[in-house]
């Protein structure tokens, strides 16, 4: 078993015990997460650094996972500052997989011609407004907005990659992408809308946000 399998399969232990401890509502499981879940984007970057290929998709999409890091350490607290930092983490990260994504980019159709990016951009200009609205109560209204628009970009990009580039890594980096969307969804559904959410909506954040980071990562290596 090669170096990068093993440093896969870590993380993927990793992202279950994870996942287990975020729909518990005892505090001894939130302060092991304190441990699991910063350990989530250093082994699968290692994952990614140990796998075969060159491609210079790879170090951006390096810089996206440290970006992750710092939105998976902030979003440990429900408090303010965390969360702005912790979002702000995985605005940046949206920004670096933008630059592995952009360049690789097909040219047909055009992104008003592509269906999907239509309906993409139709969703986040129906749903982020919402969103930005129910999240002024919390003084993060901003950041909210922001970060919408360079995770629908994202997914935008990532669903568009040109022709040219492996089938394969185009359709895991895609279905990373969209997993990626849906897992926010549920986030800012439970963090925004719901009053007194089940902890097990947690844990559907997290499976959803851990199998998308592997799928992209795992799509670019690929490439």
């Amino acid at each position: 078993m090669s170096l990068a399998t093993r440093l896969k399969a870590a993380y993927g232990a990793l992202a279950v015990v994870d996942t287990a401890l975020s729909m518990s509502s005892r505090p001894a499981a939130h302060k092991a997460r304190f441990v699991t879940k910063p350990l989530l984007m250093p082994t699968l970057a290692a994952s990614l650094a140990a796998t075969p290929g060159s491609s210079s998709a790879r170090l951006p999409v390096l810089a996206a996972q440290a970006g992750g890091w710092v939105g998976d350490v902030g979003l440990l607290s429900e408090e303010r500052k965390p969360f702005v930092v912790g979002t702000t983490g995985f605005g940046l990260g949206h920004l670096a997989y933008l630059a592995a994504f952009v360049p690789r980019r097909r040219q047909e159709p055009t992104l008003a011609q592509d269906p999907r990016s239509r309906a993409l951009l139709a969703l986040w200009a129906t749903s982020a407004p919402l969103m930005a609205w129910r999240s002024r109560r919390d003084g993060v209204a901003p950041v909210v907005a922001t970060y919408s628009a360079t995770l629908v970009a994202m997914v935008v990009a990532a669903t568009r990659l040109d022709a040219a580039e492996r089938p394969a890594a185009r359709r895991l980096i895609a279905a990373g992408a969209l997993t990626f969307l849906a897992s926010d969804s549920v986030l800012g559904v439970r963090k925004f809308v719901l009053t007194d959410p089940d902890p097990r909506i947690e844990g559907a954040v997290m499976a959803t946000y851990t199998g998308a980071q592997l799928l992209i990562s795992e799509g670019v290596g690929r490439l």
